[in-house]
């Protein structure tokens, strides 16, 4: 089992002026979606609204295959909702109305439980106090017991002082075994610093395992023993919400596969070689350009990976 933390949201997406499509959505329940969807069983610990909103979030999880976690708070005044314009180049840019409250004493004692290989979280389930703060203690109670797998996903509009964003990232770094990352976020939070050398550092400060996403760049990825990159595939690009999300799914995922998740497969995580590197960020590049060929966050299963290519000719994608 694979335990996703973080928020579930509604996608309001704007194609075109006047266009306003609703779509689930919020990073870690896209990855739970995604995950679940390429056979991984897999449980999302969130906090919903009593609304419509959240009605259709709660069908939306349990039709991909996702258990909601019980300690989960589901009657909240109201869900949360992203506003997202996608551009021509099918690049989306975001505005939230998102609420990430503390969770109920005791709730989180025992997420993730003894079956538990992998516990991922990120993006604003990790920022927004008073919840944030339950999140980190949760992941540094767990790190002896799972996997850490943490995507900063930097949403610079609710984040505040980028030095104090920046603290609160290299905190969950440090107590993290995959730290996936994008081009993007990587820039907002150390300007005019390489990405190799954020990477490394990243390594240095405790991380197993970094992967930088640089879109149409391909993928970067580091241990303390390798460094590798993978080209994007192409793709015909409808737009990219959840691209980063489904390659996060992948990159799990394969790495599952390869019986390198879990706490007693840490050593087998740090060892792996630059080839078997490469095939995992190729699997979750191929995860993330079936994502850009349809619209919202809507990630292949397992069987779509199987039966052949989607949309995979046109621009170059890695999420």
């Amino acid at each position: 089992m694979i335990t996703v933390v973080g928020e579930a949201l509604v996608d309001l997406i704007e194609h075109e002026p006047g266009e306003t499509v609703a779509r689930p959505g919020g990073s870690p329940a896209n990855v739970a979606v995604a995950l679940a969807r390429l056979g991984q069983p897999t449980s999302l610990l969130t906090q919903l609204g009593d609304d419509a909103y959240g009605r259709t979030l709660r069908a939306h999880l349990s039709g991909s295959g996702v258990r909601l976690d019980p300690a989960s708070v589901v009657d909240l005044p109201g869900t949360s909702v992203a506003r997202s314009r996608v551009g021509p180049d099918g690049q989306a840019a975001y505005d939230f109305d998102i609420a990430w409250r503390s969770f109920p004493d005791g709730a989180l004692t025992a997420r993730p439980g003894p079956a538990d290989v992998c516990l991922h979280t990120g993006s604003l389930a990790t920022v927004l106090r008073p919840g944030a703060d339950d999140v980190l203690a949760l992941v540094r109670a767990r790190r002896y017991h799972a996997t850490i797998s943490y995507d900063p996903n930097c949403r610079p509009s609710l984040m505040g002082d980028p030095a104090a964003a920046r603290q609160r990232v290299e905190e969950l770094v440090a107590a993290s075994d995959i730290v996936k990352v994008s081009l993007e976020d990587l820039a907002w939070l150390y300007p005019g610093r390489r990405y190799e050398r954020a990477g490394h550092d990243w390594l240095a400060a405790g991380a197993s395992l970094v992967v930088v996403t640089q879109g149409d760049g391909g993928a970067w990825a580091a241990t303390r023993r390798c460094a590798v990159r993978v080209a994007a595939l192409p793709v015909t690009v409808v737009d990219t919400v959840g691209a980063g999300d489904a390659f996060t799914a992948g990159l799990l995922a394969a790495l599952d596969d390869r019986e390198m998740l879990g706490a007693v497969r840490r050593p087998a995580l740090r060892a792996v070689g630059p080839d078997a590197l490469t095939a995992v960020l190729r699997q979750a590049a191929r995860v993330a350009a079936w994502t850009c060929g349809r619209r919202g966050a809507d990630p292949p299963t397992r069987a779509d990976l199987t039966a052949g290519s989607s949309a995979v000719a046109g621009s170059p994608v890695a999420g």
